[in-house]
């Protein structure tokens, strides 16, 4: 275009005077500029349109505002700015482009008016699309962004919830241990011949503790009972008592029952473990037998469960799917839950270990090992891990 340009002002002019041809050098740059700082590049063409229509209507004594490259450079420059800025400054953008020509024109007659008409569609048409490729540009971004926000809301909603539903369960585990301390307490006494007062004194406060526990215990977390989920209250599930791996036959009838050829293996010497080690270790198993049935229809699954010294490794592993799964099974074995979430969440509230993956066959294996005494485990992080 620069070419051009000057070629078509050494025809007019013969010969291009210097001003004219360093002009005609930053009207071709303006583009470049454009790339990186379209603000001032548009100054600059804007610039170089007016001094070339002063210079021009020296030699011709009549104003020539724009030539056909230089009208093609200049809305070039308008497009990138429109690319980059808000469309109110590109249409004010326009509106200095458009004056440009028109203060050139009314003190003179134009040798072309043509020009300014061809000029303002260009000029126009640049801005139009500048501005319309930036729009679809713009609410790209805030969709992937608004997206983001969104999937991590998800998450964030996800892990409370199956927080809440963990703190429930434990709230039913502790509030019953704390009901039979309190009955204990107040028999106590009437197990023996001739209690001492400081004995009755002693029971009567660890009674008195207890009841005063469990009332705070109530009031701390009775209100995620209440905040269930409407299915578990109107199945009972919430008044039910909380499973233990001696329920585990029941969990895997049932899991056959909706169409998992699953078997069971148990290894090592059973000892008894804390009730939230046996709660969580049930709820591992349900979740991956559920994860099973919905994702690896007409899998085969296995589960191990393997008491040692230190703790229980529970270890639950299906073949791969020899069918796509298309819906996910009504039954008793879909549990509301968050899946491998509330799996993390439990092993990291006893302090244990989890391990999730695929299998070399393609199947899926998920293995917990948890202690057989839990400490306060590790700070869980923001995404539960």
């Amino acid at each position: 275009m620069g070419v051009w340009n000057a070629n078509l002002y050494e025809g007019f002019m013969q010969p291009v005077t210097g001003a004219v041809s360093l002009l005609l050098v930053v009207q071709s740059a303006a583009p470049v500029l454009a790339l990186v700082r379209p603000a001032a590049a548009l100054w600059v063409s804007v610039a170089a349109l007016v001094l070339l229509a002063a210079l021009t209507s020296a030699v011709f004594g009549a104003a020539w505002p724009w030539s056909a490259p230089g009208l093609v450079l200049h809305a070039l420059v308008l497009l990138l700015l429109a690319l980059r800025v808000r469309p109110a400054a590109s249409v004010a953008a326009l509106g200095a482009s458009l004056l440009t020509g028109i203060g050139a024109a009314v003190p003179h007659h134009v040798p072309g008016p043509h020009t300014l008409v061809q000029g303002a569609v260009a000029f126009t048409l640049a801005v139009v699309l500048g501005t319309s490729l930036r729009a679809t540009r713009v609410s790209r971004s805030r969709l992937v962004e608004q997206e983001e926000l969104t999937a991590g809301e998800r998450a964030r909603r996800a892990l409370l919830e199956e927080r809440g539903r963990i703190a429930r369960e434990l709230h039913d585990v502790v509030a019953h241990h704390m009901s039979v301390i309190s009955i204990q307490a107040q028999v106590a006494p009437h197990l023996v011949a001739d209690p001492s007062p400081e004995l009755r004194e002693n029971l009567a406060g660890i009674r008195q503790n207890a009841v005063d526990a469990l009332t705070e215990l109530r009031r701390v977390l009775g209100v995620l009972r209440g905040d269930g989920d409407p299915g578990d209250a109107a199945a009972g599930v919430r008044h039910a008592p909380q499973p233990t791996l001696d329920r585990l036959d029941e969990l895997l009838a049932n899991v056959r029952a909706a169409g998992l050829d699953v078997t069971a293996e148990t290894r090592g010497t059973p000892r008894p473990l804390s009730p939230g080690t046996e709660l969580s270790a049930y709820r591992i198993v349900q979740e991956a037998l559920s994860n099973a049935v919905r994702h690896a229809p007409g899998a085969r699954a296995s589960v191990s469960v393997h008491h040692h010294p230190t703790g229980l490794t529970v270890r639950v592993t299906n073949t791969a799917a020899p069918r796509p799964a298309d819906h996910a099974p009504a039954g008793p074995a879909r549990e509301p839950g968050h899946g491998l979430l509330g799996m993390r969440e439990r092993t990291a509230m006893l302090g244990g270990e989890l391990a999730v993956g695929p299998t070399p066959d393609g199947g899926w294996e998920v293995t917990a090992l948890l202690p057989a005494d839990p400490g306060p485990g590790p700070a869980s992080t923001k995404d539960g891990s």
